[in-house]
């Protein structure tokens, strides 16, 4: 039995459709007035920065992924000045540029500016990591992280970085490669004895299988459903966390904390309370750290060989300088040690310079955790705060012809004395320096 149009039920169920069909065009609309009021709207006496929002909702994240990153930023910052606004990832955002603003906004006035990271990094990382806090259990993890990263930590453990890189070069031999993925494993390893001291056995073996395989997922669509990168990976984080309790219970009961960050941090106990840090706190922070050192310093390796192929006379100089060494090494019948990283001066220079041109991590994130008056704008509370690092570090005021690889500009180091750039590549340092150096001794020494 068919209904035809002019019957009063089929009419009263398309009026029935499209009064419903209305009032979800209504709902949406308002919606989206709701969240350009709440996005947009701020009192008349507060002044944004300048700049453009683009399209509502999607702002201006399609021109950020068609157009080259450095230009869409620089052209903005020509436009707008060292301050601006934009709408980017589904986020308004205040970029800055400036290294007084930059340190205003990581150092000075830290407390009113919060780290802030995807919710689908927070859970593949874990949430007790110091990246996602702020404050005194910030302040304490900094403090024991950094420690495990000074020279005095690192000292031991030349050796087996030299090791890890003799191992190496063999394998390259007679193949092609890829360099950042062959920095990668390169990297990961000496990540692994900062973390875990010197005991590399096959409980190391193990973590590092299921350090992988989180890792293929981590920037894979958040989508957790069976079958996709982000499930899989998240499944090999709950087994990671696991063999990490086990660890950390075991190194507890032994009373050996051993060595690397695990064995600080194990050792740690807050000066009031004398509470040891949580299986929890330790475990995320591990991980944390492993991820924040892998990639950038795999990064910085592959570009400092890019710049050596690209300049013959500074690779044949910085050639010259590492065959000292080794015939040093070679005449007193010794492995590689530290005080011999601390004799390279060109060669810790090329590593200067690859940080400022590269400029591997060429933005972070901050949010405004309140209402802030920000040299004369206002930056609402929720916004983004992007500290432009590359902007900086390719700022002619500070390195003259930014656009050169030239590590003679960090001979004289008045010239950048005054420049936050200093302060970042100074930090970056700390993490990467003692790493980075070994790689391309070896490399060119063998």
């Amino acid at each position: 039995m068919q209904l035809s149009l002019s019957s009063p039920f089929a009419l009263a169920t398309l009026r029935y459709s499209q009064a419903a069909i209305l009032i979800i065009l209504v709902l949406v609309c308002s919606f989206l007035l709701l969240l350009l009021f709440l996005q947009w709207h701020r009192p008349r006496d507060k002044r944004l920065p300048p700049g453009s929002m683009g399209w509502p909702y999607v702002g201006e994240t399609l021109k950020l992924y068609t157009e080259n990153p450095n230009s869409f930023f620089s052209i903005r910052q020509k436009r707008f000045g060292d301050i601006f606004k934009t709408h980017i990832l589904g986020c308004p955002c205040v970029m800055i540029s400036s290294p007084e603003a930059a340190r205003t906004v990581l150092v000075t006035r830290a407390h009113l500016f919060k780290p802030t990271y995807p919710t689908s990094k927070e859970k593949m990382i874990g949430p007790e990591a110091l990246f996602f806090h702020q404050g005194s259990y910030h302040s304490r993890l900094k403090k024991l992280v950094q420690a495990s990263l000074l020279p005095s930590a690192i000292r031991g453990s030349v050796s087996q970085i030299e090791q890890i890189v003799l191992e190496l070069l063999p394998t390259w031999k007679s193949n092609t490669i890829n360099t950042l993925q062959e920095m990668k494993r390169y990297a990961f390893d000496v990540a692994m004895i900062s973390a875990f001291g010197s005991k590399q056995d096959l409980e190391m073996e193990g973590i590092k299988h299921l350090y992988r395989c989180l890792e293929k997922g981590y920037n894979s669509m958040p989508l957790d459903f069976p079958g996709t990168p982000f499930h899989k990976a998240m499944k090999a984080r709950k087994l990671l966390d696991e063999k990490l309790r086990k660890l950390i219970q075991k190194r507890r009961r032994s009373g050996r904390h051993e060595g690397g960050l695990l064995g600080i941090l194990l050792g740690a106990k807050d000066h009031v309370k004398l509470n040891q840090l949580s299986e929890s706190q330790i475990a995320d922070n591990i991980i944390g750290v492993i991820f924040a050192a892998q990639d950038t310093t795999a990064s910085v390796l592959t570009w400092i060989l890019k710049y050596l192929h690209d300049n013959q006379d500074l690779l044949e100089a910085v050639t010259r300088e590492q065959e000292g060494i080794r015939s040093k090494i070679a005449e007193a019948n010794r492995g590689l040690t530290w005080e011999d990283t601390r004799r390279m001066p060109l060669s810790s220079r090329v590593i200067q310079e690859t940080l400022r041109t590269a400029s591997i991590l060429s933005f972070t994130f901050r949010e405004a955790v309140q209402d802030v008056e920000f040299e004369g704008y206002l930056i609402p509370k929720g916004w983004k705060v992007l500290p432009l690092f590359r902007s900086i570090h390719h700022c002619a005021d500070f390195f003259p012809q930014p656009e050169k690889f030239d590590p003679s500009r960090f001979e004289v180091r008045a010239r950048m004395i005054n420049s936050l750039a200093s302060v970042h590549l100074a930090t970056y340092q700390k993490h990467t320096y003692a790493h980075v150096c070994r790689l391309p001794v070896m490399l060119l020494s063998h």
